[in-house]
């Protein structure tokens, strides 16, 4: 899509409803209710973290939405795709702050360039114990990333027909942190399975999105 025609459209995107557990059910795991029933009592000393969900034109004024895949780690989200953000600091005045500056630290965007434009709905994660805000943001011009190289891997640019197009959606075998494989629901975007919180995430996304475009 046109990123002037998506400009034009998405600002609508602030008057909508949040969808939270709705949109986040279509892409949740199969075992995400059971694992949070278990969590209930470590979810109210849960660590938080911002991310930012960041569209942006290309060299040909497409519309974009960059995403990040992680390093690999020992940690549960190792050498997955997500969005970039990352864990609260005291000196965050709030979690759209931390949104933004992950965002800077992460992938190099200053934060004068963002445009945030709508905090979505809060996602539990349990196998890490962390509440995650997600916003909504644009940029209005080009981006031209640094990525941070302790954390990030690549850099992955998706266009948003291919997050809008339901022939993405898919089902995949994956391993979770409790080193168990299961068919999760998933997207596959550039090559890459997006699965669990990101995905939850998106779905609320693209719900949101085909509202107003």
């Amino acid at each position: 899509m046109n990123f002037s025609t998506f400009l034009d459209s998405v600002v609508n995107i602030k008057h909508l409803p949040l969808l939270g557990e709705e949109a986040h059910a279509k892409l949740s795991p199969p075992f995400r209710l059971q694992l949070a029933e278990k969590y209930k009592e470590k979810r109210k000393t849960a660590s938080k973290a911002g991310v930012m969900a960041l569209f942006y034109p290309s060299t040909k004024n497409e519309t974009m939405l960059v995403l990040i895949l992680r390093k690999s780690y020992k940690g549960v989200h190792s050498a997955q795709v997500g969005f970039p953000g990352g864990k609260v600091e005291e000196s965050d005045a709030d979690f759209k702050e931390t949104a933004l500056r992950e965002t800077e630290e992460e992938i190099g965007i200053p934060i004068t360039q963002v445009e945030v434009l709508k905090e979505l709905s809060p996602l539990y994660i349990p196998p890490s114990n962390f509440m995650v805000y997600p916003f909504f943001g644009v940029s209005k011009t080009e981006l031209n990333f640094v990525k941070q190289e302790e954390e990030v891997e690549s850099i992955i640019e998706v266009s948003l027909n291919d997050l809008l197009n339901d022939i993405n959606i898919i089902t995949k075998k994956v391993s979770t942190s409790y080193n168990v494989k299961v068919e999760v629901p998933a997207f596959k975007l550039n090559g890459h399975v997006v699965w669990g919180a990101t995905a939850m995430m998106l779905s609320e996304i693209k719900v949101l999105l085909k509202d107003v475009l």
